[in-house]
């Protein structure tokens, strides 16, 4: 695809400074600019390479004066990097407007699909699914028998929805995902071995919802697991049977949730966070990166390490725990002192 400098004047609101016929078809970092390029001037720090880049067109602040000579074409905005990102939103939108059923693929005969849907090659859709208008369901994707998936969700190629689950409204399921797995529910029997618990519960999905690639997300024991409005999950994250994660919470890379913890709304959690089984977290918590949290957690605390305490007491531990050896050494050459006396 390609746009003028006009054309995305017209999008951005904003006015052509230069050639408004100039033509782009890819995206660089200002500093890496080819002909046929879009490129942005957002930080300060990088406005010296808006004399040598050979992207094609520019978009930078209104404010913005040049003090040599320029070859790339300005898009003067309001803000650039607002701008940029409006653009990438479009581009995306643009690039992704996919309609229509390629093959093969199979259908059951008891699916509902609503207008205006992209079903992929080679996807499955089981007995009784329902799929909202607009939905994209990109190639090799499962979905399984009795699923409900809203309007506008996109679920990207190889990922695996099991029966019963239910997907609100504008979710985004990325490549890798598995949502409805058996939980990891087992029980010893009189012998020691251990003997699976059927795990007959759902998923169930709300509005505008992000789950990154590889995340997985199980299926209750009894009842749901659910995820709330409006929260995001990184890549790699591991979401147990009977978890809740409340509205707006956001979640980094490789942490791991076990069984039946509830974790309030608009929290926000560092990558490798883990978290034992059946722990209530209140809301607006903050847990910082590779934290292991063993117990419930009120509303609005910071914390870090493992087990996670107080972020505060945290730092200020860790200062002691680095000058510890000498610490000793000072607390040896007193001890010395003391006996030789």
């Amino acid at each position: 695809m390609k746009f003028t400098a006009q054309q995305i004047a017209g999008i951005l609101e904003g006015e052509v400074d230069g050639d408004g016929g100039a033509e782009v078809s890819k995206l660089a970092k200002i500093e890496e600019g080819i002909p046929g390029s879009l490129t942005f001037l957002a930080n300060p720090k990088y406005t010296s390479f808006i004399y040598s880049t050979k992207a094609s067109i520019t978009i930078v602040s209104k404010d913005f004066v040049a003090d040599n000579p320029i070859s790339t074409t300005l898009i003067r905005v309001e803000d650039a990097y607002k701008s940029f990102s409006q653009l990438l939103e479009y581009y995306n939108q643009v690039k992704m407007n996919k309609t229509g059923i390629e093959q093969p693929v199979f259908i059951s005969e008891s699916a509902t699909m609503g207008d205006g849907i992209y079903l992929g090659a080679f996807s499955y859709i089981g007995e009784n699914v329902v799929i909202g208008k607009d939905a994209k369901i990109y190639p090799n994707v499962y979905i399984g028998d009795n699923v409900t998936l809203g309007n506008n969700v996109i679920v990207f190629a190889g990922a695996k929805i099991y029966s019963e689950t239910e997907i609100g409204n504008n979710c985004v399921i990325n490549s890798g995902v598995i949502i409805g797995a058996d939980g990891f529910g087992f029980s010893p029997n009189e012998k020691g071995e251990f003997t699976k618990v059927p795990q007959t519960g759902n998923v169930i999905i709300e509005d505008n919802v992000d789950i990154g690639a590889g995340t997985t997300i199980d299926r209750a024991t009894l009842g749901s697991t659910i995820i709330r409005k409006g929260v995001k999950l990184d890549n790699q994250i591991q979401i147990a049977h009977n978890v809740e994660i409340g509205k707006n919470t956001v979640i980094a890379g490789q942490t791991g949730i076990a069984g039946s913890t509830k974790i309030g709304e608009n929290c926000l959690i560092g990558g490798q966070v883990g978290f034992a089984g059946h722990l209530v977290i209140g809301d607006n918590v903050r847990i910082q990166a590779q934290s292991g949290i063993g117990r419930n957690i009120k509303d609005g605390e910071t914390l870090q390490g493992s087990p996670a305490f107080n972020y505060s007491s945290f730092s200020k531990s860790y200062v002691h725990f680095k000058n510890l050896p000498k610490t000793m050494e000072r607390f040896n050459a007193i001890e010395k002192q003391l006996k030789d006396e």
